[in-house]
């Protein structure tokens, strides 16, 4: 039986895990459920999909699991994706930025995101200045971070080469254009590195980025697929 993977486009870690599978040739179907419409939280997602409520899901068989980064690891063990690969230094030095990425890239990007984006488009609600300005400088200063730690040593997060640690940096990080903000200014190293997953991950990076780019104007930055 096919693998089933239920997302939303809008969401980083449906983004990323889309990536890697699409990037690994892994057989998979699209199960799309809009966020922004609460589909998720409806009595049938909760009964026959997740208990939690969250994207992405997959069903493997009947094996249903959520969390994206618990998904890649039992995708990485079934089908030894070069992405996350078997060595264990390597995963290590993979897990360390995904365990950060947790509570300093993806936490403040998301909030600033969803402040500055997903509030006033989805539910009507606009954002305070002051908490607006506080999601701000909290995503400048991990932003900041990845251009002064996690790019200092090398063209990519754990090395010389992609790995899944870059797709999650990198999906998060470009969903920021839909709020007009640019990521890459001031930050050179920042900047070369988002192109260069970008091309490494093409055409399924601007594939699963197509709406975050409609929505900032960069109709014209897609690939064509």
């Amino acid at each position: 039986m096919v693998l089933i993977l239920y997302l939303d486009l809008l969401s980083q870690p449906c983004r990323a895990l889309y990536v890697t599978l699409k990037l690994y040739n892994i057989p998979f179907k699209c199960e799309f459920v809009s966020i922004g419409k609460g589909e998720h939280l409806t009595e049938e997602f909760t009964k026959n999909v997740s208990r939690f409520n969250k994207l992405p899901v997959i069903d493997d068989d009947g094996f249903k699991l959520t969390e994206s980064i618990a998904i890649l690891r039992y995708l990485a063990k079934r089908e030894n994706i070069a992405y996350y690969p078997q060595d264990a230094q390597i995963q290590a030095r993979i897990d360390e930025f995904l365990e950060w990425h947790h509570l300093n890239l993806r936490f403040m990007c998301s909030i600033y995101f969803f402040r500055k984006f997903i509030s006033p488009r989805f539910y009507g609600k606009i954002t305070s200045p002051e908490k607006l300005k506080s999601a701000f400088d909290r995503m400048e200063n991990s932003l900041d971070n990845m251009e002064k730690l996690w790019l200092s040593n090398g063209p990519y997060i754990t090395g010389n080469h992609l790995t899944a640690a870059d797709i999650w940096a990198a999906c998060e990080i470009e969903q920021l254009t839909a709020t007009g903000y640019d990521p890459k200014a001031g930050r050179p190293k920042l900047a070369a590195f988002l192109e260069r997953v970008r091309n490494e991950a093409n055409p399924f990076y601007d594939e699963a980025h197509e709406e975050i780019y409609k929505i900032a104007g960069l109709e014209s930055r897609r690939s064509k697929l």
